[in-house]
């Protein structure tokens, strides 16, 4: 049967900085032998290692430890702050604890807890002749889950994760996600024994020797995910300012599809805009077939060198001018926003006062603004151009609208081919006046 035991170091004394942590856990930990776990609190080895602070403000110490503000809200408690270290832990308060410390005194994270982890590991081989490996955790909530639980934040000299992708299970089944986080179960299970009240910072997990490696290993940061793969890396606020800030109309397009879920979401999103009838004017026509596009793409071609010749210019500007043009067509997808000519009380729109009609015609492009932050937000580049609205009939025409929607502009949607040329940070106190 395979079993492993979990016991509490007892009789380590108050930590201060500079205090030998090796040697306290060395006299205490009785028979520590090869293949043991030592598992340690971050708290302890932060004393040890003098990442004490005292008579400073804790929102103060929290804004020096954060490189990125998560989330952040305002109980009848005070304020509260989930936020990144520079570590690259997501944990509240990044981390500044004032728990099991003096009044007035906050404990930040070791500088390295995988140094730290690392340093201690070699100071009980070296005292005890043994080898064992160390995970230092801290404590954390989790998204969906109430309560916290401790996980790793440190490691050394232990197997921290294991990869079990490509396995098959007991049926047959391929694994193709699983990868365990065996570090953060460690300092899971030895917090039955440490707990919070128990003044009891280190226990010692004996049974599991396959786990303990000989040399020290990638260490804890190996458990943290990368941004790039992290879909709920910023929380609520930071995600609807990102997504604006991010959009840029995409220069060019791959071939590849685009989820139609994706835009029949960003459709939604855009028909919660702002208007004077809730969007109830707004249509759409997603123009999906190879054939449509290319015809829809040859009416504003036309339509585009019709103008510059009327304007005067001569062809070869003209060519210059829509040398660039060739991208909507390369395009998967053209999405065709329309205003609808009869309201909701069956005037016909025509007869409405002009200015009126151009604030349904504004409040439509709110609703675009919201359907291209959506497919931004989606991983979907865009590319407004509001030709259309100058040859809306001969777009009715080719793409045989329905009768009464008149087309305002066109939308390509795909994913880019190249990376959008940056903007310049924006400036608001440059286009802002006060009264």
């Amino acid at each position: 049967m395979a079993e492993f035991c979990v016991s509490g170091v007892a009789g380590l004394p108050e930590i201060s900085p500079g205090d030998d942590l090796a040697g306290l856990i060395a006299g205490s930990a009785i028979d520590l032998r090869d293949g043991d776990i030592v598992v340690v609190t971050s708290k302890v080895v932060s004393k040890a290692e003098g990442r004490i602070r005292t008579g400073v403000d804790r929102d103060d110490a929290i804004d020096a430890e954060t490189v990125r503000v998560v989330s952040e809200w305002t109980t009848p408690r005070g304020r509260t702050r989930i936020a990144e270290t520079r570590h690259g832990f997501v944990l509240a308060a990044a981390g500044v604890d004032a728990s099991n410390v003096a009044p007035g005194t906050v404990v930040l994270l070791p500088e390295d807890p995988d140094g730290s982890a690392r340093r201690l590991r070699g100071a009980l081989r070296e005292r005890l002749g043994v080898n064992v490996g160390v995970v230092i955790t801290d404590t954390a909530g989790r998204p969906w889950r109430d309560g916290v639980v401790d996980f790793a934040v440190g490691a050394a000299g232990v197997v921290v994760r294991d990869d079990l992708r490509g396995h098959t299970d007991a049926y047959g089944n391929e694994l193709g996600v699983t990868v365990v986080a065996v570090a953060d179960e460690l300092a899971a299970a030895t917090e039955l024994v440490r707990t919070k009240l128990a003044a009891m910072p280190v226990a010692v997990v004996r049974g599991l020797d396959q786990l303990v490696t000989v040399d020290d290993g990638p260490g804890a940061a190996a458990l943290i995910r990368p941004s790039g793969e992290d879909r709920f890396r910023l929380g609520t606020p930071e995600a609807m300012r990102a997504a604006v800030l991010a959009r840029r109309d995409v220069p060019s397009f791959t071939a590849e599809p685009v989820d139609r879920d994706a835009v029949e979401r960003a459709v939604g999103a855009a028909l919660t805009a702002s208007s004077a009838n809730g969007g109830r004017s707004w249509r759409f026509a997603l123009v999906e077939s190879a054939p449509a596009r290319i015809r829809l793409c040859d009416v504003l071609l036309d339509g585009w060198v019709a103008d510059l010749r009327a304007g005067g210019l001569a062809e070869a500007e003209i060519a210059d001018r829509v040398a660039g043009s060739g991208m909507l067509r390369d395009a998967p997808l053209l999405v065709v926003p329309c205003v609808a000519t009869g309201d909701p009380a069956g005037r016909d729109s025509a007869r409405r006062p002009a200015a009126e009609r151009d604030s349904v015609l504004l409040a439509t492009g709110a609703g675009i603004q919201n359907l291209l932050i959506a497919l931004a937000a989606d991983g979907i580049g865009s590319r407004w151009l509001t030709g259309p609205g100058f040859y809306a009939d001969a777009v009715h025409a080719v793409l045989d609208l329905p009768a009464g929607w008149v087309p305002v502009g066109v939308v390509g949607v795909g994913h880019t081919a190249e990376q959008p040329r940056e903007h310049p940070a924006p400036t608001p106190s440059d286009v802002i006046v006060r009264r």
